[in-house]
């Protein structure tokens, strides 16, 4: 007589998304748990159902470029005028088209030589492969586009400009970034290899009309908020009595001249000297040093393998975002960026308890004088002179001593609660806005996420 084997079952209460059996017969060579979580094995069943082909039917050439050696500048890089637009990883964008705000130039000869295998032009398809966070943000070149891009993404020639705007859009869906994110490889800094890359599953006719739409009215709401936010400053200089002068970015006003002793004991970068207008002072209230209302402490590093999940969150000087962290309360902290090639004294406010890695924290000595609030707005307002204070090419730093120098103009404490509930209003109908905007983009990728995986 046969005996019935006996399978094991994991109890009802468990998690199945973080506790979960499978059989050898499903381990694919790889042996990592992230690999096999049953949500995002699931949404690959469901798009192979529906997909025939993978991204390598679609590339007609594929390559990625390095980045030069920020030690030899003038040998590599360049300037707006003269030079090519090299992307990096923050140029890419979900909504598929290229943010070059932000953007760094070389010259025509590392274009042509050093980097001629990774020019990147007019429709090509531009994909993140390495990096922390979201993988797979995939952009396309604009029309008549010529740059370049470091090794951080590839670039793919596809057969049409309409075909890379197909595959971006796919590519920056929630549950294909899933499925990207499975097949990465590397704890420290993530990486998508090209096998890895190529073998995405691509589902083909997908209609995109309802997230462009959406896309669209999403831009018209974050314009409506920046310009609610940028009333904050002009209402603030106004309550401070700060006048500042007008600023343009011409070849004539970025060229300036120091005596000798200005520049004694003093940084010898042009950038340091640079004036962006927001240093003026104010003619209604005394400033003061930061560092004489306020304490300033420097937030230890910590490496990702020492993270685990527990109550406080960490946040790292990269993690920052013009566009997170505004909330209030009575106790909080303002937090500015020490490290980051991106936002290296970026400001910003947080009340939840976090351990703040790479980043300067900043609290009021006295609250019933000088409330933290007050001196965030006031160093938000402050924001482009901060970041004067940079230092470092390859990694650009703001130390915490050069934080302290910094002036506050202090009225009284009945004055400073008064500006801080006015701009308190202002953001928070900013902060409304910007919601909607995110939520009406998720809605529509959700309905579109929907039919492709038969929900």
């Amino acid at each position: 007589m046969k005996q019935k084997q006996q399978m094991f079952k994991l109890s009802s209460h468990i998690n199945h998304n973080k506790v979960f059996l499978i059989n050898r017969s499903e381990l694919e060579g790889k042996f990592e748990v992230g690999y096999y979580l049953p949500e995002i094995n699931q949404i690959e069943k469901s798009i192979r159902k529906k997909s025939f082909k993978k991204l390598s039917d679609f590339i007609v050439n594929i390559s990625s470029g390095a980045t030069p050696s920020v030690q030899e500048e003038e040998k590599f890089y360049s300037d707006s005028i003269n030079g090519i637009p090299f992307l990096r990883v923050q140029n890419l964008n979900q909504n598929g088209k290229l943010d070059l705000s932000n953007v760094r130039f070389i010259n025509k000869e590392t274009h042509e030589n050093y980097l001629k295998r990774s020019q990147v032009s007019g429709g090509d398809l531009l994909i993140k492969i390495t990096g922390v966070g979201r993988m797979a943000i995939a952009s396309v070149a604009p029309e008549g586009f010529i740059g370049n891009t470091n090794q951080h993404m590839v670039v793919i020639k596809t057969d049409s400009l309409k075909t890379s705007q197909y595959l971006a859009n796919y590519l920056n869906l929630d549950i294909v970034e899933k499925i990207a994110s499975r097949k990465a490889t590397g704890a420290t800094r993530p990486a998508l290899d090209y096998p890895a890359l190529k073998s995405i599953p691509i589902v083909e006719n997908i209609d995109f009309s309802l997230i462009e739409e959406a896309e669209k009215e999403k831009q018209k709401k974050e314009e409506e908020s920046k310009i609610l936010l940028d009333r904050i400053d002009k209402y603030l200089m106004r309550e401070l009595g700060i006048n500042l002068p007008e600023h343009n970015n011409k070849l004539e006003d970025r060229i300036f001249i120091l005596n000798f002793r200005e520049l004694t004991g003093a940084r010898l970068d042009p950038f340091y000297f640079k004036y962006f207008g927001s240093n003026s002072k104010s003619h209604l209230f005394d400033e003061v040093p930061l560092s004489l209302i306020a304490n300033i402490s420097k937030g230890q590093s910590i490496t990702k393998e020492k993270v685990i999940e527990g109550e406080y969150p960490v946040i790292a000087g990269g993690q920052s975002s013009p566009y997170s962290h505004n909330i209030y309360n009575q106790e909080a902290d303002i937090i500015t960026v020490s490290a980051s090639g991106a936002y290296a004294g970026f400001v910003w406010y947080h009340t939840q308890k976090i351990f703040a890695s790479d980043c300067s924290v900043i609290r009021s000595k006295d609250e019933g004088k000088v409330a933290t609030e007050f001196i965030y707005n006031v160093l938000k307002a402050k924001q482009a002179e901060i970041y004067r204070m940079q230092q470092g090419a390859g990694q650009p730093h703001v130390y915490s001593k050069d934080l302290g120098k910094l002036t506050i103009p202090l009225p009284k404490i009945s004055k400073q609660i008064e500006i801080n509930k006015q701009i308190r209003i202002i953001r928070e109908k900013a902060n409304k806005i910007q919601k909607e905007a995110i939520n009406l983009l998720k809605i529509a990728k959700d309905r579109v996420e929907k039919k492709i995986i038969g929900e």
